[in-house]
């Protein structure tokens, strides 16, 4: 261990003497206040080549003094949000509303309600306005319609796929040929426990598919008006040692009318909301070893950290979303993150905690906030997909009109009695998280975003290539996409 202190400094072209040896190495965590320790002595002491006990102390000054910054705000900006009204409305919220004991009743009930939900939306399609219960298709039918959730997804031999599904009534078994190439490129979307109409013909053994549909969206054909901006942000990691906290102070700078140039400064006081989308801080226990990687490794300290970088932004309402590293329960839906753990936060008047997923009408404009979790499952299932494609994955979910339609697997889902997964309502802008890679498109009128992060790049995310988009925000502003960047 000492011989790998003296080499990182001297890597550095820096010295070390005893007494400041002495107390580095008898730091719990000496390797993070190594790296500390030289970028402050690179940034503020660049003339020094021997470290001291003295540059210890002058480093934890610097710190403490960071810690009580504040970062005020621009009187332009001041002036123009005390004169603008900031209307919203929480649509969905499933915070105190879960009544599940975890038996398999209330998984049947789960289930029954995600398929009236969704068939009743496949329903609305004309040709399935009549379907066939799925336990009367066990005859010649020349021409069927029925709805069932997806049970299972086989291969054949031959190479056709075999697909069980279920309705209350009982199961079918759909056949999908490999001749019918568009059909049965289409059945490779498939996953597991979403509800889907079928089309065909049954032999009393089998329902041959000519088609198979999912409950889908409309094309929306005129966006509503939007005269405002809404920033939207997730997976900061407050706690983590690579939160970068240098970028997410310039982001609060901004938002505060106080960084960027001219045009920048203006799109800031356009502003009227704040997003984010879940993983707010690192948490604990996440993940086997995480206390290596942290710099704050008590949860109540991390949303005290949290609750001082967030109180600079005081005047336009902050809709907080969970995700799966905050301190609430993990099985989806996740209930909002309570004064238990976040009591500064919970504090602050401008701060709405939200549930994981939810629904809000702000001035207008309906967000669904989801922090993504279940992109890990879809990653699983679908051949060719990685978390990279949160483009192609939003838009799945989207004509799945689920959000975690795939049950029992990486994403722990509460056999609530209502399936709160389910998207019931279109919403003008879908936000989601968690992979920390940013993304936008828009599909038939939805704005779908995935917000990036602030944790620059973990050891995990180096051994599977995973390279973050760090400090990079995305703002819809009057209906159009703005990236923000804030690294240096």
């Amino acid at each position: 261990m000492s011989n790998e202190i003296i080499e990182k400094f001297q890597k550095a072209e820096l010295l070390l003497n005893n007494n400041a040896f002495s107390e580095i190495k008898g730091n719990n965590d000496y390797d993070y206040l190594i790296n500390e320790l030289i970028e402050y002595i690179e940034e503020n002491e660049n003339d020094q080549y021997i470290v001291t006990t003295q540059t210890i102390r002058n480093y934890q000054d610097n710190e403490r003094q960071r810690i009580h910054e504040e970062i005020k705000e621009n009187p332009k900006t001041r002036e123009i949000r005390a004169n603008q009204e900031t209307p919203y409305e929480i649509v969905m919220d499933i915070s105190n509303k879960s009544y599940t004991d975890g038996d398999i009743n209330d998984l049947n009930k789960y289930f029954n309600d995600r398929y009236t939900k969704l068939k009743k939306i496949i329903q609305e399609n004309p040709e399935f306005k009549k379907i066939t219960d799925l336990k009367n298709t066990k005859a010649n039918i020349e021409n069927l319609t029925s709805i069932g959730i997806v049970n299972s997804i086989n291969n054949t031999k031959n190479g056709h796929r075999i697909i069980e599904i279920e309705d209350p009534t009982g199961t079918g078994t759909v056949l999908v040929l490999k001749d019918l190439e568009d059909l049965y490129e289409s059945s490779m979307t498939l996953v597991k426990d979403e509800v889907i109409g079928v089309s065909g013909s049954s032999n009393g053994t089998l329902i041959r598919a000519d088609d198979i549909v999912h409950p889908g969206i409309q094309r929306r054909i005129v966006d509503k008006k939007m005269d405002f901006s809404i920033v939207f942000i997730s997976d900061v990691h407050i706690g983590s040692k690579m939160f970068d906290e240098k970028a997410f102070n310039r982001f609060i700078k901004w938002i505060n009318g106080n960084y960027g140039d001219e045009k920048q400064q203006d799109l800031a006081n356009d502003v009227k909301y704040l997003v984010i989308g879940g993983d707010l801080v690192d948490g604990i226990g996440v993940y086997p070893n995480q206390e290596k990687e942290l710099k704050i490794k008590d949860i109540y300290e991390q949303y005290e950290e949290a609750a001082r970088l967030l109180g600079d932004v005081t005047d336009i309402p902050i809709i907080l979303s969970p995700g799966n590293h905050d301190a609430t329960r993990l099985a989806e839906p996740q209930p909002a993150i309570t004064e238990k753990y976040a009591k500064d936060l919970c504090n602050q008047k401008n701060i709405e905690m939200v549930s994981n997923p939810s629904i809000v009408n702000l001035d207008n404009i309906k967000v669904q906030v989801y922090h993504g979790r279940s992109f890990d499952d879809i990653v699983m299932a679908m051949n060719g997909y990685t978390h990279a494609d949160t483009d192609k994955i939003m838009k799945l979910l989207l004509e799945k009109r689920h959000l975690a339609p795939i049950y029992g697997e990486r994403t722990p889902l509460a056999s609530e009695f209502e399936d709160y997964m389910v998207i019931e309502d279109i919403p003008d802008i879908l936000h989601t998280g968690h992979v920390h890679i940013n993304s936008h498109t828009k599909y038939k009128g939805v704005h779908m975003i995935n917000s990036g992060t602030f944790q620059k790049q973990t050891e995990f995310q180096k051994i599977y290539n995973i390279v973050p988009t760090c400090g990079q925000i995305p703002v819809i502003t009057h209906g159009a996409l703005q990236i923000l960047d804030f690294n240096e």
